[in-house]
């Protein structure tokens, strides 16, 4: 067999540019691999979806053909956000699903992102896919392949979970992403007066990129709250399973900090529960958690790896400082940034002031995701130095499951690698201004003794 790109192969998913290193032949030979992994466990179909890139019905279609190969059934359920498609192989029975997507990436990028008997591949596991192929490791048969929509299934079994305590007017922002074709229906549906923004699905995004983790990407939804009487603004990305959250006053809510609303809130109702967040977010979640009854649990970054996490300690909650958000009280524990959306709203209802909630929660001065841009392969390599030579005097604990996170009496400093493009992702947060520039001279230093010559941005 011939050799796959090995750059598409990615930590949590499988992602490149399509007809270039994500062809329509290489997806249909990774539906081969994923069909014949699905028969080695039993499974019988997989249920299939994709975002609103252009690209996405001819993938998707070259993937169904493989799934098929291997004697597995496809079960096409359409153009959906990537959360209806997980929400397929439970509703569907089938356990295993497959979103065609490309995320938050360029308009000529596509992917998939993988559920293959309940467990959703990551590392390892999407290696061996690689493997499989280039081995000839495949099952062989004839699939059928068949239809289904579980949209509305999806939506009512929202409305039926979530309640308001009053109506809300909002500004939402789809960013032309896929959550378009159902997110104004489903939040009208909850009670809510929508304004619109970008809610055509347009798979060129002519608008601004769909990535409300990036604070340019919220700026209309800013200036929609500033000239319309909405309350609040909320933002999806392409495949609608990140949110983005906007004050009436304009500020951005990131999510480490809902993340807080939401564990205050789950844990009324599971106190002891385990929350688990990702090491980019506020080291004021630790306190928040355990006032509010909780334990909290920092993991790795990846929304594949917080789900094996979630799944192996049984947390009710979990949460990743880019957007994702996975409840598993009330909700099935994968990521869902409509879900998310719907129970923000269900919590701020019961305000007079919707933004009250928001607004009071604890904060510290930070600094927005920072990137060290690099050729492929040298951020690993530059965090490696970085654990070997880095020296962070008056630290109080080094984390290093996932980078390099480096804690002090009042803040923080982390660097770390991207496991999806090749940059060193850099967050800094401290009590004061004096003390977040102290923190990143510290890491200044540290990074350019482990690297010298290397361009920081900040």
């Amino acid at each position: 067999m011939s050799q796959l790109p090995a750059e598409i192969f990615k930590a949590y998913d499988i992602r490149g540019i399509v007809d270039k290193s994500l062809t329509a032949d290489v997806v249909r030979r990774i539906g081969h691999a994923l069909g014949s992994l699905a028969a080695e466990q039993g499974q019988t179909a997989i249920a299939v979806g994709r975002d609103g890139r252009l690209s996405g019905p001819e993938l998707a279609g070259a993937l169904m053909d493989g799934i098929c190969a291997a004697g597995i059934d496809a079960i096409d359920v359409g153009c959906v956000p990537t959360p209806v498609t997980y929400f397929a192989a439970y509703e569907l029975g089938c356990n295993s699903c497959v979103s065609v997507t490309g995320s938050h990436n360029p308009p000529d990028y596509n992917g998939l992102k993988m559920v293959i008997g309940g467990t959703t591949l990551a590392l390892d596991a999407i290696q061996d896919l690689k493997a499989r192929i280039e081995a000839g490791n495949l099952t062989h048969g004839n699939g059928q392949r068949r239809s289904a929509d579980v949209l509305p299934a999806y939506v009512e079994r929202i409305v039926g979970d979530v309640k308001l305590a009053r109506p809300l007017k909002i500004v939402m922002d789809c960013g032309n992403g896929v959550a378009g074709a159902i997110a104004p229906e489903l939040f009208k549906r909850l009670g809510c007066d929508i304004v619109p923004l970008y809610c055509e699905v347009d798979g060129n995004f002519p608008n601004h990129h769909p990535d409300p983790s990036k604070p340019e990407n919220l700026a209309d939804v800013i200036r929609t709250l500033r000239e319309t009487d909405a309350e609040l603004g909320i933002a999806f990305d392409g495949d609608g399973d990140r949110l983005g959250v906007v004050t009436k006053d304009g500020e951005v809510i990131f999510p480490d900090r809902q993340l807080m609303l939401f564990a205050a809130d789950v844990l009324s109702r599971v106190p002891g529960g385990t929350v688990i967040y990702d090491v980019k977010c506020t080291r004021l979640l630790d306190g928040w958690i355990r006032r509010h009854g909780g334990e909290p649990l920092m993991w790795n970054t990846g929304h594949a790896l917080v789900k094996a996490k979630l799944k192996e300690t049984g947390a009710p909650l979990a949460g990743e400082m880019s957007g994702h958000t996975f409840f598993k009280e009330r909700w099935y524990g994968f990521d869902d940034g409509l879900y998310t959306g719907a129970r923000l709203l269900e919590i701020l209802s019961r305000s007079a002031d919707a933004n009250a909630p928001l607004k009071s929660l604890p904060n510290s001065p930070s600094t927005p995701e920072l990137n060290i841009k690099m050729a492929e392969g040298e951020p690993f390599a530059l965090l490696d130095q970085l654990k070997a030579t880095g020296d962070f005097p008056g630290a109080e604990r080094i984390v290093t499951i996932d980078g390099v996170r480096v804690e002090y009496a009042d803040g923080f400093g982390l660097a770390r690698p991207s496991n999806t493009t090749p940059v060193v992702v850099l967050r800094f947060e401290a009590d004061d201004a004096a003390a977040l520039a102290r923190i990143q001279d510290a890491f200044r230093q540290a990074l350019q003794a482990a690297w010298p010559g290397i361009a920081l941005p900040f």
